[in-house]
Parts: C-alpha cells; structure tokens; sequence
C-alpha cells in the first residue's frame, strides 16, 4: 500500500482574529497571548465598532475572519478594511462547529483558529464602484417586482368587474392597455369610444375589444382600480429616478472608448433602462456582451453589476463558473458518484444567465443549436444549466481576453456536431472490427 506522510498544521496567520457576527452586538476573539482578556463583546453601535477597531489594531491584529450573517456584516467589513486590516468574509456553513458546542463565545474562537492555520477562503466581494452599482440595480429589480403586483392588483379590479381585457391586448400596462384603463379611471364607460383607442398593432378588432369592456362597472372596484394606477405610476417615478442614477454611475466607470460599428440588435426587453445602457456596458468593460445570443442589455448589465469588468480574482473560467454555481458537483463516497448536481445558490448572475439560456429555445445560432440538443438528451433543468455554463464561460473569456464574440450559426454547429459523431463512431467500429461505408446518395 502506498504510504501517506503525515502534515501537520502550520500556522499561517498568526496575528488573526475571528469575529462572530450578530445584529445587536459582535463576539470577537484573538489569540490567547495578545490580551488578559482573548475574547470580548462589542455592541453593533458605530462608537462600539470603533472601539472594536481599535482594540484589534492595539493587539496587532492584521487578518479577520468574519461570518456573513444577514447584512449585519457590511457596516463592520468596511469599517476593518478602512483600517488596513485584510478581511475574509467566509461562509457561515463552512465553519460549522463540533455538534453540542454552539455559543457566540465557541463561534468567534472556532473562526479564529481555522484563520490562524488558513483554513478559511474569503468569499468574492467587487470594488467599492461595483458594489456601489450592484446596489442601485438590486434596488431597480426590486422596484420593478413591487410594479408588477400592482399590475396584478389592476388585473383583478379589471376581472372582478366582468372586463375581460386581458383576454384581447397581451399587456393591460402598454401603450393601447395604458390609454384604456386611465379613461376608465377619468369616469369613460362608452365601449366604442374606449375601443377607438387602440393602435394598430394590436391585432384584436374595435369589436372584440369594445365587447371585452362591457362590466357592471362597481364602485369598489373602481376604487382599488384607480389606487392600483396611482401605485403603478409611483414606481414608475422611482425607476426614472433609478435610471439616472445608473447612468451617473456608469458613467463614471467608463474607461474604454465606445465605437459601436454594429448596429444595436433588436430587443424585447420592456423594463430596461431609458439611457443607452449597451453604450456604458461597451465602456465599462470593452466588449459587447449583448454580440453573444441570449445575452440581452439587461442581462450583460445584471452579470457586470455583480461581479464588475475585472475577472482577475478568478483564476480560470471553471472558477468563475463554480462562484456562480453553474458546474457540476462532485458529491464521492467509496469511489461511487452519488450525484453530480449543480449546487444550490442564489447567486443573482447565475439566475440572469439561466433565464439567458431558457430565451435561446427559438434562437437559430450555434447557442440555440446547443441548447436544443442538450435538451433533446437531458432534462430541461439541466440543459438550461448546461447552457449557462457555457455562456459564463463565453462572458469570461470576452472580458479577460478582450475579444468579441461572433456566432458561426447553426448550420455549422449542427455539422460540427455531426463530424464528431461521425468520427467516434469510426473509432468504436475499428475497435469492433468493422468499417463504416458511407451510403451512396439517391439519386
């Protein structure tokens, strides 16, 4: 049998502190020999982080392992980073404790020791600019969620009162939908007049529409009707004021000069900003994103906004893939594969790039072609995951590289895929002793 040597621990950073984070007041612990009193409390007020600081910076602390608990770690991190100090923000279920022993006290220690030995790996966080950007776009999709309820809370006004409008214009919110409801609102109840507003996309008749507006008109309804107009309008507001200040920041982030020579491609996204946004996208990181199938300007600007134009923290793209969740796992026991399955994450990017994937059912590139084959073999899901994949792998490799993309279509996906069929199929035949014979066209 072969033999293993034996590794002892070493000590890595000897001056680490381990803090366990909390909402109302933080544990934080340092080494034995560096205070009468190793392990202290300290409450979660601005003055107590200071003095946490202070005291850390006094027992000659320079690394901090921290656990990511809530968002009650972000006032303390930026805190410890101002001061200099190297701060590792780890996983809280990575530094599970022995079972039977779990107190704030036994948490901060435990943390303190696995960084002593650098058994911790902090956990990816953008520069400040980028964490500055990923808040004002969270706080963007969150507004559009709230809009959307809304849209709903209208929809069912509408229905409770037998208007059926929903069932002949696809958006109640569009141009035509936006126009009728709001002279509903003004007190307008005559279905011709109401129909006579409609524009000419919209393919259902005046006569189809003027019968979906023929209701019991009750004034309750009315009511939540008319509110859930006002709601609408208020988020409406909130966006704009969003959008303006995504572009205040992304305009300060531009460091590449924009030449767009291709012309913009066509898109179908409803809720995207007002501003040119590809524009600052190109600007910021020096490729087109968008060039890539799937990837629409909202969704470029969802991956940027959470992990930033600098992929130098991530040292391949199956890095960057595994942070996003996206690769498969790895899940051993006994030299038997129990499971292969992706992990479950929330990351935000890796959500965008999935709904990225799931748009390409229809697309004629060489992405759709994957897609659509992958989902011919497995399952939805992990075909839909597959397909990010490979789109984070195409995202990485464009900002690292600062090449563009250019999709060879499907045509020579398909016959790619077929000349590596065709060849495998040699191999096992040879193998087999056999030899495959191409059958002659019918003429």
């Amino acid at each position: 049998m072969a033999k293993f040597k034996q590794s002892k621990l070493e000590l890595i950073h000897p001056n680490a502190a381990g803090i366990d984070i909390g909402s109302a007041s933080h544990f934080v612990a340092v080494p034995p020999d560096r205070d009468n009193k190793p392990v202290r409390e300290f409450k979660s007020f601005t003055a107590d982080l200071n003095g946490l600081a202070d005291w850390l910076e006094a027992c000659e602390i320079d690394t901090v392992a921290m656990e990511s608990t809530g968002v009650y770690w972000i006032p303390l991190y930026e805190l410890l980073e101002s001061r200099g100090l190297t701060v590792y923000l780890v996983n809280a279920r990575h530094v599970r404790n022995v079972s039977g022993r779990k107190s704030d006290v036994l948490d901060c220690q435990w943390l303190q020791q696995l960084m002593s030995f650098g058994l911790l790996s902090g956990a990816f966080r953008p520069k400040d600019e980028i964490c500055a950007l990923r808040a004002i776009s969270r706080q963007r999709d969150m507004l559009i969620r709230y809009q959307a309820r809304h849209v709903q809370h209208m929809q069912k006004a509408l229905a409770q009162m037998n208007i059926q409008l929903a069932n002949v214009i696809s958006d109640i919110v569009g141009e035509t939908g936006q126009k009728i409801v709001r002279a509903i609102i003004t007190g307008e109840r005559d279905g011709h007049i109401l129909a006579n507003l409609k524009s000419n996309r919209i393919r259902a008749g005046k006569d189809e529409i003027e019968k979906s507006l023929i209701g019991n008109w009750r004034e309750e309804h009315l009511f939540a009707l008319k509110q859930a107009m006002s709601l609408y309008d208020a988020y409406s507001e909130r966006l704009t004021e969003c959008d303006r200040q995504l572009e205040t920041m992304l305009a300060a982030l531009q460091v590449h000069k924009v030449e767009i020579c291709q012309k913009k491609r066509r898109s179908n996204v409803k809720n995207a900003p007002k501003f040119d946004l590809r524009a600052h996208l190109i600007g910021m990181c020096g490729v087109d994103l968008t060039r890539i199938d799937g990837i629409e300007v909202t969704t470029a600007m969802k991956v940027l906004s959470e992990v930033g134009a600098d992929m130098s923290r991530f040292k391949s793209a199956k890095q960057f893939a595994s942070w996003l969740g996206l690769c498969p796992g790895t899940k051993i026991s006994g030299g038997k594969v129990l499971s292969g399955a992706s992990k479950r994450t929330a990351n935000r990017a890796a959500q965008a790039l999935r709904m990225a994937a799931v748009s390409l059912k229809s697309s004629q590139s060489a992405l759709g072609a994957y897609y659509r084959r992958l989902c011919g073999r497995l399952d939805k899901a992990k075909a839909i995951t597959a397909t990010a994949h490979k789109l984070a792998r195409l995202i990485y490799t464009m900002l690292t590289k600062g090449i563009e993309y250019v999709d060879k279509g499907q045509e020579y996906y398909e016959e790619r895929y077929r000349q590596r069929v065709l060849h495998h199929l040699t191999v096992r035949a040879r193998k087999l002793g056999f030899n495959l014979t191409p059958v002659p066209e019918a003429t």
